[in-house]
């Protein structure tokens, strides 16, 4: 059962052009071709990678958060209560007004110690500042040193300047060091987001961040295997090239650099629009798609490939509308940048103020108005005195 899937999988005409197979990518006369056994290399690199990432962000990342001066705010804890915390696990975080009133009458809670107890309950689950600045500082050195990387391996190469270079003597194309590194360890890492997803900050966007992922996997592990390693080295090379401006704003957000941040963020969403709204799919889609046909007959993997990557520039269109939002909102209200696929404490400052509010209504109420807690005497002048 197993050889016969196998077999009906790797068969060539889902694979290749018409006329081509397996055979044209053996190894012969010192020219080294990809095949997809290598691939099980990304899988000790990714667990390499874990490691790596716990010792960075424990070593750098801490002492980096300390030296840009984030302060983390101590969250108060809810008070043990096993009616509440039953019903916060089983039933929901955010419990409706009538739901409420019903908890009330079974803890002897008031109204107002029953909502800040799910307030602060829903807050001991949403991760901390220095938690998020440890990711996001992980993933900008990534990404930093995969965009140098990805240059130094693609700048002397022809079809970085010359998009249909990428095709010429396909697929008879050798395998270079550099595109073998440089493959692994985007694999790797990729996988390594995989692994650690569970883990990892949750943000609203979570699905839409799975599908990327596994679309990034797919999309590497088959174009290595029919040696469309030109064009991917190129795709890698795009999507790093913003990557790291993103992932820089959020550190300096977190340690409330507010103008480093939104300035730094302000540069991301020009590279961001230009190389994934204009570069990628008129440039690097429009190769992969229209030039192909003009050289062999469309076979499953011209489409499964082209596929994939109008997978990913629908989720480019859709980071696309959250980027342009938070920046037209900067550019025109001059408000601070924040990410809207985070979820925000709920901090007591909002309990503070709902209780200086009632006491200001109990303070007109028994004294007439009240300004910063005082009384205001006027001496019965008017408005117009």
């Amino acid at each position: 059962m197993l050889s016969e899937l196998s077999e009906w999988f790797w068969q060539e005409r889902l694979w290749f052009p018409e006329g081509l197979g397996w055979a044209d990518l053996e190894d012969r006369d010192g020219r080294v071709y990809a095949k997809a056994r290598d691939l099980w290399v990304a899988l000790p690199i990714a667990l390499v990678f874990l490691i790596i990432r716990q010792i960075f962000e424990r070593a750098v990342a801490t002492p980096l958060a300390s030296l840009l001066g984030l302060k983390d705010t101590a969250r108060l804890k809810a008070p043990h209560n096993p009616t509440l915390e039953s019903y916060y696990q089983n039933i929901t975080k955010n419990p409706t007004q009538n739901s409420i009133a019903s908890l009330c009458k079974q803890t002897g809670y008031s109204e107002r110690q029953v909502q800040r107890w799910f307030r602060r309950r829903r807050n001991e689950d949403r991760p901390s500042l220095l938690k998020k600045f440890r990711e996001a500082s992980w993933r900008f050195t990534f990404y930093l040193l995969a965009f140098i990387a990805g240059l130094a391996a693609l700048i002397d190469k022809p079809w970085l300047y010359d998009l249909k270079e990428m095709w010429q003597g396909f697929p008879v194309l050798t395998l270079l060091p550099s595109q073998y590194w440089y493959y692994m360890i985007e694999l790797g890492f990729y996988g390594s987001l995989l692994f650690s997803v569970a883990s990892d900050v949750k943000r609203k966007d979570f699905k839409e961040q799975i599908v990327h992922h596994v679309a990034t996997i797919l999309l590497i592990s088959f174009s290595w295997c029919v040696n469309y390693i030109r064009a991917g080295t190129l795709i890698m090379l795009v999507h790093d090239s913003s990557d790291y401006f993103l992932e820089s704003a959020k550190m300096f957000n977190y340690a409330g650099w507010r103008n480093a941040c939104n300035y730094i963020f302000i540069v991301f969403a020009a590279i961001f629009i230009i190389t994934r709204l204009v570069i990628f799919p008129f440039w690097i889609i429009y190769c992969t798609w229209v030039y192909p046909v003009t050289i062999y007959e469309p076979f499953f993997g011209y489409y499964f490939f082209n596929g994939l990557l109008m997978i990913l520039q629908c989720l480019h269109i859709f980071w696309a509308v959250l980027i342009i939002r938070i920046a037209i909102r900067f550019l025109t209200n001059n408000e601070k940048v924040d990410d809207e696929r985070s979820d925000k404490d709920e901090t007591d400052e909002s309990e503070e103020e709902e209780e200086r509010e009632m006491e200001d209504k109990k303070g007109m109420k028994k004294n007439g108005p009240v300004q910063n807690g005082h009384t205001v005497h006027n001496n019965n002048h008017s408005k117009t005195e």
